[in-house]
């Protein structure tokens, strides 16, 4: 009897997290020929049959033998059940991360060695005290800015630790300055470790989708040494070639500052977060409010700006203290008529300044209505199409008819009583995770005398 006669009949099936099911057929001398497994994320799947493990572990045609060391040597690296277990942009961004991590670790290997020659490796004049006191007071620069930093916030952590490392490689060239260089190069670096372990914390939960974030992370450090490793490797071929040849040097290093710039550059394009800041909540509106359309994540995190200064010019504070807004009863009269929901909110205008005090009941749909209150607010002031109610308001506002900002702020609250449904309906729709969000928020809570129709979101 043929082959392909004993495999029409299929006994049964398995299949491994949402990937391809592989069949099991009768074979002519009764046992089961499994079809060999399938990497279909590679690109390749299993076109023929084989049969399974003997009961001993042994036996003929084993499945997926010829790709059992590619799963050992994957299971190293790659999360357990990728690519199910992780976000669809995991592999292009850990692939841009590698690459940025590996020119990083050769510029890094450039200026440690600009670094030594300044402390005076290799010279016979120089003092081991001096060179103890130096590299002493560097470390000690760069706790204090950890320190500095952690209260402080800040961004472009990549570019600054190039920067860190050009400090690093021109230190030696003025010896006078030496020790204040790598100072500053070292609290550079310190800032960049505070920085990167906050980004790196929040890519993790994002890219973790089965409660993995354990493994997540563990297998991001495996990839991380390996490329590490690699470096290391060029490094030691590298470093004879620059040494004595700073010109040599430098150009080296900008070559590699390049590609790790670029590379840091396409890792970050190749992410698509589903959870809302400022800036992609902005943009998403901004579109809903121009074309009655809401941007998909993958369009809105192509269209935010990597650079600061590009955020929506009204400035949003969430979860201020209610003494800040207030100070009198008509006051708090005047923020809470005309609404129901479980959020105050005041408009400076001329600073175009938006100050929002939470429930104790506000939940994240609550934050997320609060801040597209605000961005509302702050579109009053900016060109560009608008549905009708919202255009009436900006004429006045223009016009300076509308003296009064909490006047504003109330009829507002009343068009997003029918505009803020649609738009969070579309939010979902669209993909968007609104149970969740990136907005930032401070720890202040208020209760206040509320209409028995109050409703939580």
């Amino acid at each position: 009897m043929a082959d392909g006669a004993s495999l029409e009949a299929r006994l049964c099936s398995e299949q491994y997290g949402s990937g391809a099911a592989r069949g099991c057929c009768a074979a002519v001398d009764g046992s089961l020929q499994w079809e060999a497994w399938g990497w279909r994320w590679w690109g390749f799947s299993g076109a023929f049959t084989a049969k399974p493990e003997g009961p001993d572990g042994g036996g003929e045609g084993a499945p997926a033998t010829a790709s059992a060391p590619l799963s050992r040597l994957l299971a190293l690296f790659l999360p357990q059940g990728f690519p199910d277990s992780v976000s669809p942009d995991y592999l292009p961004y850990q692939l841009w991360d590698s690459v940025q991590a590996f020119a990083s670790s050769l510029s890094g290997s450039l200026a440690t060695h600009a670094v030594l020659l300044g402390l005076g490796v290799g010279d016979a004049k120089a003092s081991v005290s001096a060179a103890t006191a130096t590299w002493l007071v560097k470390d000690s620069t760069g706790m204090l800015g950890r320190i500095i930093f952690a209260w402080w916030k800040g961004l472009f952590a990549d570019i600054l630790n190039d920067v860190a490392m050009f400090l690093e490689i021109m230190a030696p060239v003025y010896p006078i300055c030496f020790t204040m260089i790598v100072c500053i190069s070292n609290l550079a670096k310190c800032i960049v470790s505070v920085a990167g372990g906050a980004t790196r914390a929040a890519l993790t939960m994002h890219q973790a989708r089965r409660n993995n974030m354990a493994d997540v992370s563990a297998k991001d450090s495996s990839q991380e040494t390996l490329v590490n490793l690699a470096g290391l490797l060029v490094s030691l071929l590298m470093l004879p070639l620059v040494s004595g040849c700073p010109s040599f040097s430098l150009g080296c290093f900008f070559l590699f500052t390049a590609l790790h710039i670029y590379a840091n550059y396409r890792a970050v394009r190749a992410l698509v977060i589903e959870t809302l800041n400022e800036g992609r909540l902005w943009l998403v509106l901004k579109h809903f409010l121009q074309r009655g359309e809401v941007l998909g994540p993958t369009s809105a995190n192509r269209m935010e700006p990597l650079w600061t200064g590009f955020w929506p010019s009204v400035s949003l504070s969430l979860g201020v203290p209610l003494h800040r807004l207030i100070s009198s009863v008509s006051e708090l009269q005047q923020l809470v008529e005309g609404h129901q929901e479980p959020y105050l909110l005041r408009w400076n205008q001329s600073q175009n300044q938006v100050q929002v005090v939470l429930s104790q009941m506000a939940g994240p749909e609550t934050v997320l209505r609060a801040a597209t209150h605000g961005l509302v607010l702050g579109a009053l002031r900016r060109d560009g199409p608008l549905p009708r109610e919202l255009e009436e308001l900006r004429n006045r506002v223009q016009a300076g008819l509308a003296k009064e900002s909490w006047v504003i702020v109330r009829e507002t609250h009343h068009v997003l009583d029918k505009l803020f449904p649609k738009f969070l309906k579309g939010l979902q729709d669209a993909g968007w995770k609104t149970e969740k969000h990136q907005l930032e928020v401070d720890e202040w809570r208020a209760t206040w005398l509320l209409s028995p129709e109050k409703k939580f979101l």
